[in-house]
């Protein structure tokens, strides 16, 4: 790396080679004069004498007098210039009346210098105050987790345990510290949860033993490179109805046969015979139904999450069936190994039965498997999280069977299994301690807590009505994850020109809720909480228009007010004009449906507020005192009703 040179030595550089060019320059002169003069001239004594005194003068003069300018510029604009660099780079304030020959230079930089002060000083009060509040944060949930009655464990990608509470202690009393986590639970029920969450999902179940026998079960799902684990102690629900399960088994395989004789007309002995088992198993059934009372069950599981390891033929549906993951995918694991020695190739499908019921297929080319072989298979215990549970065990937790099929176009074994409604995805955790600190009468537009909402309607008149709503809170400047949204039934069809556009149909909102009851909802999610929406007359219009709903009296924003408050009235303030304008992209797919266009109108809201601060629009009532500069352009609905 080059040495850098600094000022004052490039300077005095400079003023050197100055002497020396006006040395040679006066040397020459004199050289120049002195071969101008005759020869008998130049020989006298007293000219040659003249020309040496005039050299020296010269000499001397020239370097006097460059040292005496190189030190008033040294000492009044190189030293004073490095004052104040020293003062910038520092923070401190510099010496004004040293650099008062560089004209305004040293009080701009003085009042920058100030400037920097105060904001580093805000800076850093900021930062103490978030460090503050993080590690108070940091405290509360580390008591919070140290009780919690769930056992948390986190391991790193070599399985290593780097965190575990004290839940998770009690559960596994070998956990450490950088200690493998393979001795508390079996590897293969790790690496089996590991590839579930390979097909995509975000978390999987996961179900084991400890050491004296507890059955835990949890969550697994991956935190960056890591993989954590939320495990609980599983409470027994009562024996499975294993004896049931066989009894009704039994029945059945007596009377495939006894059907398949019905060729002519039935024997007597014959009849009571099939009498007597349809009867078995009415009573069978019965059994069932009470001893699965309550104890099915709940847990929820992606399909592709049950078919991990296994070859997969066609799609699978984007909906949640009632099954434990890890229990689950183990059995069909279980079976898939035992039938592909039989069989060779295998490969699974589903069927969709009804609305309600999904239908995984196991298929291969070729016979029948007999069902003492099923029986034979089922009484083993495939799960090495749950070594205490055989096939039928898990099916019968599970409300559900498996049994062989065949067809023209070879074999299957059919596992029925309970759909669950769709749901979204929500956050695991949802919290800001810092309200606690908040003042509740507080006004401040980055304080409030705000519902964003959007509306999707039949048309966009008065007498229009809902199809869909949907909002999202906002708490102290930031989303919480908390969200609400509904389709609404209008109670009319909906025009074809409003489908084209937002794509809800007649056939979408038949089995939603009313108004009335979509609003009670609403209202429930936003009360106390301060309404924001993008044309908020018209999106609130809505909500005080259906009748018999509830009174919406909350305190309103308007996206498109507030916009006009920061860019005037000339530009355009439509909902994608304002996401371009301020870098925020809304998914393509997501336009024009209560929820993207709720999400977009949130982070707008998000990044208008530094703006209005700016302005010195800081508080919910600077914004009613602005609105009333442009009511002519927009109304303020605050307080009114349409």
């Amino acid at each position: 790396m080059k040495r850098r040179v600094g000022l004052r030595l490039r300077v005095l550089l400079l003023f050197a080679g100055f002497a020396v060019l006006l040395l040679a320059g006066s040397g020459l002169s004199l050289w120049a004069e002195a071969r101008r003069l005759p020869g008998e001239v130049m020989a006298s004594g007293d000219t040659l004498d003249v020309l040496i005194r005039t050299g020296v003068i010269q000499f001397f003069g020239i370097l006097t007098g460059t040292a005496v300018l190189w030190l008033l510029v040294d000492h009044h604009i190189v030293q004073p210039i490095e004052g104040l660099a020293g003062s910038m780079r520092t923070g401190r304030p510099p010496d004004v009346m040293r650099a008062r020959y560089l004209g305004d230079l040293g009080p701009a930089i003085a009042d920058a210098v100030e400037e920097r002060s105060r904001t580093q000083e805000a800076l850093d009060e900021a930062v103490a105050a978030q460090g503050v509040e993080l590690q108070r944060e940091k405290e509360t949930l580390e008591s919070i987790f140290a009780d919690f009655g769930a056992g948390a464990i986190m391991a790193d990608s070599k399985g290593r345990v780097i965190f575990y509470n004290a839940a998770a202690a009690r559960f596994l009393p070998g956990l450490a510290l950088d200690r493998k986590l393979s001795p508390q639970i079996a590897p293969a029920v790790i690496e089996a949860a590991l590839a579930r969450l390979e097909t995509g999902a975000g978390a999987t179940d996961l179900a084991c033993l400890a050491h004296d026998g507890m059955r835990l079960s949890g969550r697994i799902r991956h935190i960056g490179e890591n993989i954590l684990l939320v495990l609980q102690e599983r409470l027994s629900t009562g024996p499975a109805p294993h004896e049931a399960l066989e009894a009704l088994r039994r029945h059945a395989a007596t009377l495939v046969p006894m059907l398949d004789a019905l060729e002519g007309p039935i024997p007597q002995d014959l009849a009571r015979a099939i009498r007597a088992e349809g009867q078995g198993l009415a009573a069978t059934a019965r059994q069932l139904t009470d001893s699965m009372t309550g104890g099915a069950a709940v847990a929820r599981a992606m399909p592709h999450e049950l078919v991990a390891g296994l070859t997969l033929r066609g799609d699978l549906p984007q909906q949640a069936v009632q099954a434990e993951a890890a229990s689950m995918n183990a059995l069909l694991r279980f079976l898939n190994g035992r039938l592909s020695d039989e069989v060779g190739n295998l490969w699974v499908q589903a069927r969709m039965t009804g609305q309600s019921e999904l239908h995984l297929l196991l298929e291969w080319a070729g016979k029948a498997l007999p069902v003492d072989r099923l029986d034979e298979w089922l009484s083993e215990r495939p799960d090495p999280g749950q070594p205490d549970l055989t096939g039928a065990e898990i099916l019968a937790a599970h409300e559900t069977g498996i049994w062989p099929e065949s067809g023209p176009s070879g074999s299957r074994l059919v596992l029925p299994l309970q759909l669950m409604g769709a749901t979204e995805e929500v956050a695991g955790l949802t919290y800001d301690f810092g309200l606690a600190s908040r003042g509740a009468s507080s006004s401040r537009l980055a304080d409030l807590t705000c519902v964003v909402f959007d509306t999707e309607t039949t048309g966009l008149e008065d007498s229009d009505r809902m199809v869909q709503i949907a909002g999202l809170r906002i708490a102290r400047g930031r989303l919480t994850g908390e969200s609400f949204e509904t389709l609404v039934n209008p109670g009319r069809a909906i025009p074809p020109r409003a489908t084209a556009i937002h794509g809800i149909s007649d056939a979408m909102v038949a089995d939603a809720p009313g108004p009335d009851m979509a609003l009670t909802s609403f209202h429930h999610f936003a009360q106390d909480a301060v309404l924001v929406a993008h044309n908020a007359p018209f999106d609130m219009g809505m909500l005080r228009n259906t009748g018999k709903g509830p009174d919406f009296d909350n305190r309103v924003l308007d996206t498109v007010l507030l916009s006009v408050m920061i860019w005037g009235g000339s530009v355009s303030h439509t909902l994608d004009a304002l996401a371009e304008r301020l870098g925020i992209v809304i998914p393509p797919e997501k336009r024009h449906t209560a929820m993207g266009d709720a999400r977009a109108t949130a982070e707008i809201f998000l990044s208008l507020i530094p703006a209005l601060e700016a302005k010195g629009i800081t508080r919910f009532e600077d914004v009613r005192a602005e609105a009333r500069k442009h009511r002519r352009l927009i109304r303020d609905v605050n307080g009114s009703r349409s």
